[in-house]
């Protein structure tokens, strides 16, 4: 699906350096889960300590053609976000 033009990714602090040196990445999940808008994204970083929030071009990653799936509960899906897509927003 085409996704929003702006996603959001929160996360802790901690994981600053390594996110800025390799992107977004899945880990051991199915996908990178991002958010529609900054209040989402911030419950969801606030689980793993101090919060810092990445703003990610998600529509220049669509028009990249990178994969994008909404699913059931309005939760942004894709396999990976690269370093070039990413925005420290707070």
């Amino acid at each position: 699906m085409e996704p929003p033009l702006i996603l959001y990714y929160g996360t802790a602090t901690r994981f600053r350096d390594s996110i800025c040196k390799e992107g977004i990445k899945k880990q051991n999940r199915q996908y990178v889960y991002l958010s529609k808008d900054i209040e989402t994204a911030t419950k969801a970083g606030k689980r793993h300590g101090e919060l810092i929030i990445f703003k990610i071009n998600s529509h220049q990653m669509y028009q990249d053609v990178f994969k994008f799936y909404l699913s059931e509960n309005k939760v942004w899906l894709t396999d990976y976000v690269p370093v070039k897509y990413l925005n420290i927003e707070k």
